[in-house]
């Protein structure tokens, strides 16, 4: 068992069965009564966020998450496959797991995943990735006044805005949290 004080950033923890992550902490002392502990949460199933007041010595369950790092395989209808590769064993996960982190990720490529009792939870994604540009059009020259931006395909299927200079080929640096372009890559 966790005490409420105990419950810093990152701590994983169990409430009513479900796997929790303390997100933001902190710890609140009244004069003569006693202190509350104040938690911003992630339940770590679903992704939403919640916030919870404790009584400084309420105690919650403890639980253990593991990062498996996995080499990205292949994706069809309903699951996404990965192989670990010191054991060669080929993983399924849920697509629904894998949510919209999926698109970020080339085939081979390496990302850790957060397992709770054998059941994957998350995709540990970089804050950027680097992918070509498949297809877009030309940038009309004398537009480049303003922050004018143009649609574009990448590699992966994605497709945002990206500035006019940006041309068929190019390799972009993408933000993974939000999926906006953020500059040119070399």
């Amino acid at each position: 068992m966790i005490i409420a004080t105990n419950l810093k950033n990152g701590t994983t923890f169990l409430m009513n069965g479900k796997p929790y992550q303390v997100v933001k902490y902190a710890h609140q002392k009244i004069a003569r009564g006693g202190g509350t502990v104040k938690l911003s949460i992630r339940n770590l199933e679903t992704g939403n966020l919640e916030k919870k007041t404790f009584n400084s010595s309420a105690k919650v369950e403890e639980t253990t998450t593991v990062k498996r790092p996995l080499q990205y395989l292949y994706k069809d209808d309903t699951s996404v496959y990965f192989m670990d590769p010191r054991s060669y064993e080929q993983i399924e996960i849920p697509l629904v797991v894998a949510k919209e982190q999926i698109v970020f990720i080339k085939e081979g490529e390496s990302v850790d995943v957060l397992f709770w009792d054998n059941k994957a939870l998350s995709i540990g994604l970089p804050a950027k990735v680097v992918l070509a540009v498949k297809d877009t059009v030309p940038g009309v020259k004398g537009n480049s006044a303003t922050n004018i931006f143009k649609p574009a395909t990448l590699e992966n299927g994605l497709k945002l805005k990206v500035p006019l200079f940006i041309k068929k080929g190019d390799k972009i640096r993408i933000d993974t949290r939000t999926g906006e372009y953020v500059e040119r890559a070399n």
